[in-house]
């Protein structure tokens, strides 16, 4: 896929410039060892223009991911929400994929920047896992560990762990991977979190394993407003294996359904499940054809 042209721009460290001008420092941390943070968003095209769904909250975490690795972040976030409207101005986009990234500068040693720089990039790009039904795997890769790292932070390096699980599964003619934790219980899938349904009740697993995703908390409030019970609890591969129904959600996902895991198909119709139903409600949430707030 190609995510630029000649005539595309970024933003970068205040100024707009053209993507395939702009150059990257050979001896930065963020090359050299992972050393930066990102975030995904997305903009929807609705009724009243582009809109940037939940907008605030993604560019506070992308703060709090730089803070929890010591990456300086100078930037107010309201002026970086309001940039990114005109990124999509310049590019006239108004549906597309957005991706800050947070990088440092040149420092060959191991130590924590003193210097950083940001990067916001747009470009259209549908569903990350497409449309159809998935087909999943648990993965031989594990989650990396809490107590090793801040798992709870959007860091560059980390995903290295996602790419290795998720092209394994594909190679094994899968679509995605499911990652253990440390335990053993199932924490989530390469880069989305996971819900399953059993006897009318959505189960996903807790925070302190997983990635508290952004579109995690916006589906269990959907859930709320159908008066549908989300209970938080450590999953096994047996509890996966033996849900009525199972999806994953994510920014650059979406809300997507499983038809199978390890080769074991949901006997539920996608169609007639609560996670279809919160589908449903969560792209008219996106597209602002219901009265949600949406930050701008």
């Amino acid at each position: 896929m190609q995510y630029y042209n000649q005539d595309t721009y970024i933003y970068l460290d205040g100024e707009f410039v053209k993507a395939n001008t702009a150059g990257t420092d050979l001896f930065g941390q963020s090359l050299h060892y992972g050393y930066g943070a990102f975030e995904g968003l997305r903009a929807y095209s609705t009724y009243h223009g582009s809109r940037i769904f939940k907008a605030e909250e993604h560019f506070n975490r992308l703060q709090e991911s730089c803070r929890a690795i010591n990456l300086p972040y100078q930037w107010n976030n309201n002026h970086l929400i309001e940039k990114t409207y005109e990124l999509l101005s310049v590019n006239n986009l108004r549906s597309a994929y957005i991706r800050p990234l947070v990088f440092s500068g040149s420092n060959m040693h191991l130590t924590s920047a003193v210097e950083s720089k940001i990067m916001i990039a747009a470009w259209e790009w549908g569903p990350y896992l497409g449309h159809n039904l998935l087909r999943v795997c648990t993965s031989r890769i594990e989650r990396p560990n809490p107590k090793s790292f801040r798992i709870d932070a959007k860091v560059s390096g980390q995903y290295i762990n996602s790419i290795l699980a998720s092209s394994d599964a594909i190679r094994n003619g899968f679509d995605e991977a499911l990652l253990l934790d440390q335990e053993g219980f199932v924490a989530q899938a390469s880069s989305e979190n996971l819900f399953i349904e059993k006897d009318f009740k959505i189960y996903t697993p807790p925070l302190g394993n997983i990635f508290p995703g952004i579109t995690r908390q916006a589906v269990i409030e959907i859930c709320k407003d159908f008066q549908i019970e989300v209970i938080e609890k450590r999953l096994s591969i047996q509890d996966i294996h033996e849900a009525d129904s199972a999806f994953l959600c994510g920014t650059a996902a979406e809300i997507i359904g499983i038809k199978e895991v390890d080769n074991i198909r949901y006997k539920e119709d996608w169609e007639h499940t609560i996670g279809a139903s919160i589908q449903r409600k969560y792209k008219k949430l996106v597209l602002e054809e219901e009265n949600y707030e949406v930050i701008i």
